[in-house]
């Protein structure tokens, strides 16, 4: 298996609104030449020999041309001699938080960015915007290990940018420092004129770090245990087709999906939840191909020695690490206009199980701006708090900081359908 240096990085550029995560995310596509000879036409067509706008790289959707705003995560890929990368836009609105949590989630790495326009980079501290705390520890508490501070727009600053830079940086560090936050780097760029992005600015000789991509093509990616006991939600089922199994009574079936964590060979016992059988593995494939092994962080399927009751939102694991609970603590970001109270039902997903549950109690909402917790009795839209929750049936909730799989649950209005909020589970 590759380390995780030469694995491809997953990240996310996060912000506030207009902090230039497009342009960013453009920029490095267009140095990188990661762009298609057609779309450079369109984009030079559509200048009309002003600048190209990098944004529009990114911003598929009709409507966020028109708006000239991030709406829905966009992907996009790119590489360079030392690594791959898989970016994702996160919208910097408010009302879009979801949509970057969902980014977030499956990210090795935030880029967060802070344009230097929109603060008071004189005042002592520096105050930051609403979104950059956000969107910080949103990555923070959905266990994204590297997060990067960009600032951006240094070069609309005409003087001082050595000063502007440090105050901003030093507000930042201070904030990170009391959330727990890791900081891998604080990074000045420009996306739009290129400071920083891929080659460092001769226009800033008072920095002499790296630029955002010498950081990011070292940085590592996530990579879920792999001794110890094995988990893996069931996605879907397939059956053999041909005569296997003829006379036996057992006709072969492979339960596939992502192990969550440790690893699985023929020959090992496994035991499914929710029903406690117990069998033997007696093959484990991998892209349609009979492998040796499978381990955590790879989508494999698993057939077993006999025939067993197993279904897609089913869950395989080692015999006994399965500790099913009905009733756990955990960090809740809410992400619904209506606002979470205790008592109300809502459908909860757990990998690919769907249960419904309820809030028994909201012990406390965190303020963002001093990150203490206050008493609440509700969360509102984009608002963190620790709650109590109790589902209908027992489901194998695993402490969030242990495995991000077995740890994270999303919550569904049953009335609207709307995702409300993202679970984090703490302890069960």
């Amino acid at each position: 298996m590759s380390t995780p240096e030469h694995k491809a990085l997953r990240f996310l550029t996060a912000g506030s609104v207009d902090d230039g995560k497009s342009t960013l995310i453009g920029r490095l596509l267009f140095d990188s030449r990661a762009i298609l000879a057609d779309q450079l036409d369109a984009l030079e067509k559509r200048a009309a020999g002003a600048p190209i706008d990098l944004s529009l790289l990114t911003d598929g959707l009709e409507a966020e041309r028109e708006q000239g705003i991030t709406i829905d995560v966009a992907y996009r890929y790119f590489a360079t001699k030392a690594r791959k990368f898989i970016i994702a836009d996160a919208p910097g609105h408010e009302q879009y938080t979801r949509n970057m949590v969902t980014a977030a989630a499956g990210s090795d790495a935030a880029v967060v960015l802070v344009d230097i326009t929109k603060i008071d980079w004189k005042a002592s501290p520096v105050p930051l915007l609403a979104q950059t705390r956000r969107h910080s520890l949103l990555a923070h508490l959905l266990r994204v290990p590297n997060i990067v501070f960009a600032i951006n727009k240094l070069d609309a600053i005409e003087q001082d940018t050595q000063t502007a830079f440090e105050n901003v940086a030093a507000s930042l560090r201070a904030f990170a420092e009391q959330a727990g936050i890791q900081v891998k780097g604080v990074i000045p760029v420009s996306a739009l004129r290129g400071d920083n992005v891929t080659t460092p600015s001769a226009n800033w000789p008072w920095y002499s770090g790296q630029t955002l991509l010498q950081l990011l093509e070292c940085l590592p990616a996530t990579d879920e245990r792999h001794d110890g006991a094995m988990l893996q939600p069931v996605q879907y089922v397939t059956r053999d087709s041909g005569n296997e199994g003829e006379g036996t009574g057992h006709q072969p079936r492979t339960f596939w999906g992502r192990i969550a964590h440790g690893s699985v060979k023929a020959g090992d016992a496994v035991q499914a939840f929710p029903s406690g059988e117990t069998a033997v593995v007696a093959e484990v494939r991998y892209n349609a191909e009979v492998v040796a092994r499978g381990e955590a962080g790879q989508s494999a399927g698993i057939v077993l020695d006999r025939q067993v009751d197993i279904s897609r939102g089913d869950w395989l694991a080692t015999p006994g690490a399965i500790k099913p609970a009905d009733q756990f603590t955990a960090t809740l970001a809410w992400l619904d206009t209506e606002p979470a109270v205790v008592g109300r039902k809502y459908w909860v997903r757990h990998g690919n199980r769907w249960v419904q549950a309820r809030i028994t109690a909201i012990d406390s909402r965190m303020d963002i701006h001093t990150l203490e917790d206050h008493d609440a009795d509700q969360l509102a839209v984009n608002e963190i708090g620790r709650v109590q929750i109790h589902t209908q049936q027992p489901l194998p909730v695993e402490p969030y900081l242990d495995n991000r799989i077995g740890g994270a649950l999303i919550v569904v209005d049953p009335t609207t359908n709307r995702t409300s909020g993202a679970l984090l589970v703490k302890a069960a």
